[in-house]
């Protein structure tokens, strides 16, 4: 009966990625439905809540910094800066793309600056794919270094009970992440012909279909400075008070508030000073992009994450005596399930909670769950990611381009390359850190 059971779970994740975007979340409900009526107990607690609500909380102060035109005066500031340093574009792209993530706790934030990697790597003759392929990279794979993404928060909430705090946990991800991803800059570095070289771009150059210099930086709304300082303020207001109510730290004992209470309270607060200080219509915040991605990220988060913790607790003995000996003798095979789990499942949050839990369950050790923990963030094997998508659009010299084949694309070679990296030096970091 194990099987088919897992075989439902399998077939509703494939029918999510056929449907595409919303669609994990929608099929994940319809799966939990099937279990049920094949007798498999399902309960409410199997809801990542706390992961939901702070995707919903974030992703609200996010909205609002957006609507004050906060999100634009960053990407201003990240134009001047790779504008200032072109022919290191390729080092540079990711960095900006992962510094905006690790605030923002979503990699949605590239959407804004490809434009610019894209215009910023053509004045310079430097091949688009390159810059781009690893910029969208470095903001997948920092949703595991950030201190408020719902992936983080939910896989310290998981450690805890295992003598691993949120400190630690960042104090490892962070250091291995952004090395990771410089070690792929490296190598997208030399993906591909020169752009002088390529006939894709010579064909388009022949046509005219390449378009000039059309980046213009908007006027910025007087609102935009405060409401991203407000923003960065509650930023550090989390991550002090998330050290001094941690064990190591212990500065606040008998905390008011939880890590999760603080992250979900503290960015709601940020988001009612950013509307009334500078006077942003509340009224404008779900119609942001921003927002409406994280929304479909709870959807996504709900129904997949459901279904599998549905399938796992159902089975939990079960799957301990089959992986447990499996990955006690070969821990890497974590690192490689966490990376098949995340292409189908296209979120972070979704991956870490659907099997983070059991493999702690089955007796894998938190060094080994720590060290695998970026790789998670394999969204970008299939090429039908939002920003991969985006950053295919951006490049009108076509060298960003998906092959005939589907996965013989610019964004595969050095994502692999980075997660490999993450996962090596997480084992590194973590065995002296933790």
């Amino acid at each position: 009966m194990i099987l088919i059971e897992f075989l439902v779970v399998l077939i509703f994740i494939y029918i999510g990625a056929r449907i595409g975007g919303i669609g994990i979340g929608l099929a994940g409900g319809a799966g939990v439905i099937v279990l049920a009526l094949l007798g498999v107990p399902t309960s409410e607690s199997f809801i990542p809540v706390d992961v939901i609500l702070i995707i919903m909380a974030v992703i609200t102060a996010i909205a609002a910094m957006q609507i004050a035109g906060g999100m634009d005066w960053l990407v201003g500031i990240a134009e001047n800066f790779l504008r200032k340093h072109p022919s290191r574009i390729t080092f540079y792209a990711p960095l900006v793309t992962y510094l905006m993530t690790l605030m923002a706790g979503t990699g949605h934030t590239a959407f804004s600056t490809l434009p610019v990697i894209a215009q910023v790597a053509k004045e310079q003759g430097v091949r688009p794919s390159r810059p781009l392929s690893i910029a969208v990279i470095a903001s997948q794979v920092a949703i595991t270094a950030s201190p408020i993404s719902a992936a983080v928060v939910a896989f310290a909430a998981m450690l805890a009970p295992y003598g691993i705090d949120y400190l630690q946990l960042l104090a490892v991800c962070i250091p291995s992440t952004f090395l990771a991803c410089m070690i792929g800059a490296f190598v997208a570095g030399f993906m591909g012909r020169e752009l002088k070289d390529d006939p894709v771009y010579q064909q388009r150059l022949a046509e005219g279909s390449i378009r000039a210099q059309s980046l213009h930086q908007q006027a910025l709304l007087p609102s935009a400075k405060p409401a991203t300082l407000i923003f960065l303020t509650a930023l550090l207001v989390i991550v002090c008070y998330a050290a001094a109510i941690s064990d190591s730290v212990a500065l606040i004992q008998n905390p008011p508030l939880g890590r999760n209470e603080a992250i979900l309270s503290v960015m709601l607060a940020a988001s009612a000073v950013i509307v009334c200080l500078t006077k942003t219509d509340a009224s404008l915040i779900p119609n942001a992009a921003t927002f409406k991605s994280g929304m479909t990220a709870c959807v996504c988060v709900l129904g997949v994450a459901w279904l599998g913790s549905t399938f796992v607790e159902a089975h939990v003995e079960e799957i301990k005596h089959t992986a447990g000996n499996l990955l006690s003798q070969y821990p890497w095979m974590l690192a490689l399930t966490l990376f098949f789990a995340s292409m189908l499942l296209y979120s972070q949050g979704a991956t870490t909670v659907a099997l983070m839990p059991a493999a702690l369950t089955i007796g894998v050790a938190p060094l080994t769950a720590v060290a695998s923990f970026a790789a998670v963030s394999a969204l970008f094997v299939l090429p039908t990611y939002p920003t991969l998508i985006a950053a295919v659009e951006m490049d009108d010299t076509g060298s960003t381009r998906i092959g005939r084949f589907v996965f013989n694309h610019p964004f595969l070679i050095p994502g692999v390359v980075t997660i490999v990296s993450a996962v090596v030096l997480g084992f590194a970091f973590g065995s002296v850190i933790l």
